[in-house]
């Protein structure tokens, strides 16, 4: 394994183990204090001092559902649209400018193949565009021969006097 993914690991588990003692932490106090942190949970999610079983929670704390289902459903939109506008590239969260495979996928220039990695230089953008320019002159006169063929006369062509 190579040390970077050995530091890597070790972080993660170093986190972990943070997380996890944080977590006991939290849950020796809520049990050693429990009477108060129930009463503080009590009162801000609206089940006590209200004049019916649940009349608070469904008119404060529970309302609030709803709102968590639209924040959920914006979230989701942000989401999609992000993944269709950036990179590819799995992991990657550059923004993809550049198609590739035809258009097929939307990469950035750091993983789409043309640019090896490297922001795509003015030389190279003039390479591309002139095989681009020869390719579809190719498929135009490819389609133009099956044309001619097919309707048996070849279309005049203007001659240079």
């Amino acid at each position: 394994m190579p040390t970077d993914a050995n530091t890597a690991l070790r972080w993660r588990l170093i986190a972990l183990v943070g997380l996890l003692a944080l977590l006991a932490v939290g849950i020796a106090s809520w049990v050693l204090r429990a009477s108060v942190v129930n009463h503080w949970l009590a009162v801000h999610t609206g089940t006590v001092n209200e004049p019916g079983p649940y009349y608070g929670f469904w008119s404060g704390f529970g309302s609030d559902i709803a709102e968590l289902g639209i924040l959920g459903a914006i979230g989701t939109a942000i989401y999609t649209q992000v993944r269709k506008y950036n990179c590819h590239e799995p992991g990657c969260w550059r923004i993809g400018t550049h198609p590739a495979a035809g258009g097929q996928f939307v990469l950035c220039y750091h993983h789409h193949p043309d640019y090896q990695g490297q922001k795509p230089s003015h030389d190279l953008i003039a390479r591309l565009h002139r095989e681009h320019v020869e390719q579809q002159t190719a498929i135009h006169n490819k389609l133009q021969e099956i044309h001619d063929h097919l309707h048996g006369h070849p279309t005049e062509t203007p001659s240079s006097s």
